[in-house]
């Protein structure tokens, strides 16, 4: 007999499912109008990890995948050398759809706001009950916003294990879009700040 509520883990995928498809129809906000698709999250059904970025690229937004470009490159990097493999991690976003102003054929980020982090949130309560990872990385403010309910500023919070929730860890720090964005001269040192906060999420891995 299964012990009381520990899930096999086809139910667990079951379920999973079945909120992927809901999320998949999502009006809470406007932000389905303009975007390519509802970009939900991929991994195991059961990670130890659950990685939380701010919201789908383009990349990510044409291709329905998350962490698929030049961000998602140096977060796999940033995995590899802080000694997770990608497998163990559940890998989402606060905000399922892309947000952006348009330039001519480019479409540029633009922030989500208050409303739209709120409106989008059930989705990834949903898939945190789904996956019950044992630690989750919060990467960006819309991210800590998402998970944490708040904002907490990254540089005072990061570099240490928080408690989240319900004996489920929490763990703060940028978005790997942002070590795009660093002056040249500033690139290496805040790398290895990220892949040293990342370090942190190794024993929850095991």
């Amino acid at each position: 007999m299964r012990a009381a509520g520990i899930r096999p883990k086809h139910d667990a995928l079951a379920e999973w499912t079945a909120v992927r498809d809901e999320a998949l129809a999502c009006r809470a906000c406007d932000l389905w109008r303009p975007a390519t698709q509802t970009l939900f999250g991929e991994g195991p059904v059961h990670a130890p990890l659950m990685l939380v970025g701010e919201q789908p690229g383009d990349r990510e937004d044409i291709a329905g995948r998350p962490f698929v470009g030049p961000a998602g490159r140096i977060l796999d990097r940033a995995l590899g050398d802080a000694g997770i493999a990608r497998d163990k991690a559940y890998v989402t976003n606060a905000v399922k759809h892309f947000k952006f102003a348009r330039r001519g054929k480019i479409r540029l980020h633009k922030k989500p706001d208050t409303a739209e982090i709120k409106a989008c949130n059930q989705w990834l309560v949903r898939e945190r009950a789904v996956v019950e990872p044992r630690l989750v990385i919060a990467m960006g403010a819309t991210a800590v916003r998402g998970v944490f309910g708040k904002t907490m500023p990254i540089g005072h919070n990061r570099g240490r294990v928080l408690e989240l929730d319900e004996g489920t860890k929490g763990l703060i720090t940028v978005h790997p879009s942002y070590l795009l964005r660093v002056d040249e001269a500033d690139k290496e040192r805040e790398y290895l700040a990220f892949v040293a906060d990342l370090r942190l999420a190794r024993p929850f891995a095991r």
